[in-house]
């Protein structure tokens, strides 16, 4: 367990609150703050599966396959998954089609050669991928047809966006508009150029709330990520934001959103510029955005991607209204106990006190903030929640605050029969434990990280 900052008090983010303009906090900006986020997850036995598939900073000749149940944590599913049999393979988008295939479709060049063609392939499973064809974007004087994304629209009609650009001017790209013509995704529409976005821009990814388009396209004079909006996909879209809107910075490319479990959007991007790739979120259709943080553990591997939801079958169950105790996937001695009121992780075992062992011994009940999640209780009645980031047991005191400090989220755990908790009023921060205490924390993206926040319920010792 290696050593890590310690985190800062409610008091001391209460100070830097204090010290912050009005308009940091409108967009969310407050240093280690999640405003009104909450964290929410599918019922007992599934789980939602975030799937992408990006090229590698190190190589644009094949992509990995990650995967992750928060959207924030991503794990390597395969590396190498795919390499196409001629040509290289960047801006991979990644999409479930209604046949029951995962398909890609990507650029098939490196940005220093002329071309004209985007590439496709399929897979099964999201991990042996097959080479189906390149298509050649047919557009008049074509230079070059980067980073097509898939768009699937209400009607279920198919779509792809690329950002093509003409030997006029190799360099300044617009956004064109393919349509499926049939349901083997192998015939497409002649490319329309949508209406309003204009050209020098690039990486345009859309997302359809109600009849409304909102499109997210990358300036190339400015290098920032714009937004606009439209009544129909064509167009024509009326750019909405400009310059450094969200707060995000410059020199950022390959947008891609995707709805989350809790109703919030998030958007990925590239950070290009400085060599991570970051995430934000907003909760109020696109107007404020939190502050944009790097992805744990891809930042400065994966290179622009897009994202796929899924709601999977097999996912973790935990009974509530019964009593458990919960032992550390990675120290297979020791479990939660409660000692002085705070959530510690020593050896329990059969010579252990009654005492001990009745410390080591909690109820499972519904989230007391949303039944949903879960709560737990000790033998004198007190819950645990977090505060300070430590986990603790206190009273409850009927509050919203209380209610929401003591709900967790249940995820996935890295072992066979292992579950992790995520804190509801902080999405995103697990309980984890360091130094055998129990703390609510950010992962890091390492594997060290998802052990010591995995636990196994298993039989009440008392």
């Amino acid at each position: 367990m290696t050593s890590h900052p310690a985190a800062p008090s409610r008091r001391t983010l209460l100070r830097a609150l204090a010290a912050l303009p009005a308009s940091a906090l409108l967009l969310g900006e407050a240093p280690g703050l999640l405003g009104s986020a909450l964290a929410a997850a599918p019922p007992n036995g599934s789980a939602t599966r975030y799937t992408i598939v990006p090229f590698l900073n190190s190589n644009d000749g094949t992509v990995n396959v990650y995967q992750s149940d928060d959207a924030t944590d991503f794990r390597l599913l395969r590396s190498s998954a795919y390499t196409p049999p001629a040509g290289r393979i960047r801006d991979a988008s990644v999409i479930r089609h209604t046949d029951g295939y995962y398909y890609v479709t990507y650029t098939t060049r490196t940005w220093q050669d002329t071309s004209t063609t985007i590439g496709f392939a399929r897979s099964s499973d999201r991990v042996n991928w097959t080479f189906l064809y390149n298509y050649t974007v047919p557009v008049a004087n074509l230079s070059r047809a980067w980073a097509p994304e898939w768009f699937v629209d209400s009607d279920g009609s198919v779509n792809i966006i690329v950002s093509c650009s003409t030997t006029n001017d190799q360099w300044i790209f617009t956004p064109y508009l393919l349509r499926a013509t049939n349901s083997a995704l192998t015939a497409w529409s002649s490319p329309v150029a949508l209406a309003g976005i204009g050209a020098n821009h690039i990486d345009t990814f859309i997302v359809k709330i109600g009849s409304t388009y909102h499109a997210f396209p990358k300036n190339e004079t400015t290098k920032y990520i714009e937004y606009a909006t439209a009544s129909n996909l064509a167009g024509p879209y009326t750019i909405r934001r400009t310059g450094d809107w969200a707060g995000w910075g410059s020199y950022r490319e390959g947008p891609a959103l995707v709805q989350l479990d809790n109703g919030g959007w998030r958007i990925f991007f590239d950070g290009y510029g400085d060599g991570n790739y970051y995430y934000s979120d907003s909760y109020d259709t696109f107007a404020t955005w939190t502050a944009p943080a790097a992805l744990p553990g891809i930042s400065g591997t994966a290179r622009h991607f897009t994202v796929i939801k899924e709601t999977v079958a097999g996912g973790p169950s935990l009974a509530r209204n019964t009593t458990r105790s919960f032992r550390s996937a990675n120290y297979s001695t020791r479990y939660w106990q409660q000692q002085s009121s705070l959530l510690n992780l020593p050896v329990v075992s059969g010579s252990s006190t009654t005492a001990e062992k009745r410390a080591a011994t909690f109820t499972v009940v519904a989230g007391l903030a949303d039944a949903s999640g879960y709560s737990f209780r000790d033998a004198a009645g007190n819950y645990l929640r977090h505060w300070d980031f430590r986990a603790r047991f206190d009273p409850n005191d009927g509050t919203s605050t209380f209610a929401k400090d003591a709900t967790f989220v249940l995820r996935t755990g890295t072992s066979s029969g292992s579950v992790r908790f995520e804190s509801y009023n902080y999405p995103g921060y697990y309980l984890r434990h360091y130094a055998y205490q129990l703390r609510v924390e950010r992962p890091n993206g390492t594997e060290l990280f998802r052990q010591d926040s995995s636990f196994v319920p298993v039989a009440a010792w008392a």
